[in-house]
């Protein structure tokens, strides 16, 4: 796999990003926590067919913290300009799913179209009563210093309300702690979050004009799944596909079947 790249924003900061293969454009984008390794089995298929491009968010992986106020979005819009490239297909799963809707909102000159798992855009919609419960479980464990308890929280959100953490390959939950982990110990407890996003996203992702597909996790829970859903229901000829047997993270668990319903979208685009 080619070695981590490097770019500098106008603040001084830098994300770390993989770029491999030729042809159009592909940026995909990964979950809160987590960072380009989310998408290694897509990293060994898709360069064969696109340009590939995964960065590690800020304050996330081999990427730098934030010392001031950023958007992930203008993030992804200066790595994509400082590679030359685009208009980009980008694909985000969970924060990286709203990252991409952010972008396409903010930046829409750089967005051919969406590719959207686990998320509609950043200003979710939590009413299924396990979501939002299940995540704020993971913080007072985290912030307590226990960081075993914190990982088993985040495995039972990721792997969904319905399922066991040994319905899953191992190999998935065990790649998720070690991305997680070490996302999380780039970080203090008392350290400001100086993420922002976009506002009125939804009013504005509805008008929306690029193709948008949400492939949806069959096991994840109400909440993502309809999140995902209501983005692709708001636009003009938004599509949907489900994953049936995996949950927050498709790619991951099932990633032919994944890659097949990604492939199929871009390479039908105008």
């Amino acid at each position: 796999m080619n070695e981590l790249q490097y770019a500098t924003l106008a603040d001084g900061g830098r994300l770390a990003y993989r770029d491999a293969g030729t042809g159009p454009l592909v940026v995909l984008l990964h979950g809160g926590f987590l960072d380009h390794r989310q998408w290694n089995a897509q990293l060994a298929t898709l360069p064969a067919r696109y340009r590939v491009i995964a960065p590690d968010a800020r304050g996330h992986g081999d990427s730098s913290n934030a010392a001031a106020a950023f958007r992930h979005t203008d993030d992804i819009a200066a790595l994509i300009r400082h590679l030359d490239a685009g208009p980009a297909v980008l694909i985000g799963v969970s924060m990286g799913a709203a990252t991409a809707t952010d972008t396409a909102l903010e930046h829409p000159e750089l967005v051919r179209a969406l590719v959207v798992s686990g998320a509609g855009t950043s200003e979710p919609e939590f009413v299924d009563g396990w979501t939002r419960p299940t995540l704020e479980k993971v913080w007072p464990a985290l912030f307590s210093g226990d960081l075993k308890g914190a990982l088993t929280i985040w495995n039972e959100f990721t792997s969904g309300p319905d399922r066991a953490l040994a319905d899953l390959d191992p190999a998935v939950p065990a790649l998720i702690d070690e991305m997680t982990t070490k996302t999380w110990l780039k970080h203090t407890a008392d350290e400001q979050d100086w993420s922002v996003h976009a506002e009125d996203t939804w009013a504005r992702a509805a008008k929306l004009t690029i193709p948008v597909l949400a492939v949806i996790g069959g096991s994840d829970s109400d909440d993502h799944r309809h999140n995902a859903e209501r983005l692709a229901d708001s636009v003009a000829g938004g599509r949907k596909a489900t994953v049936e047997d995996a949950a927050h993270y498709p790619n991951m668990e099932h990633p032919g079947e994944f890659d097949a319903i990604v492939t199929e979208f871009i390479d039908a685009l105008a």
